[in-house]
């Protein structure tokens, strides 16, 4: 997966969409990030790890108290991951 599409666009629209998205395309961003991150360097890797910071506070927000318990659970189901 490329990672121009999740860090080309300006922090501000990012986190825009992310408060538009359902559960699951919230997850499916969080996991993208992941597998980008994993691959990147450098500066690359700082706007990466800035967005997953992003995604995880969205996905806090949903769900308070329960931190990434609900992405845990979500990747557990994807058979395909």
């Amino acid at each position: 997966m490329s990672t121009k599409p999740l860090t080309s666009e300006p922090v501000e629209d990012f986190v825009s969409r992310l408060e538009a998205m359902t559960d699951d395309e919230l997850f499916v961003i969080m996991n993208d990030l992941e597998k980008a991150s994993e691959a990147a360097k450098g500066g690359a890797a700082e706007e990466i790890l800035a967005r997953i910071a992003l995604t995880e506070s969205e996905i806090e927000r949903r769900y308070p108290g329960r931190l990434l318990a609900p992405y845990r659970d979500w990747k557990q189901r994807q058979p395909l991951l």
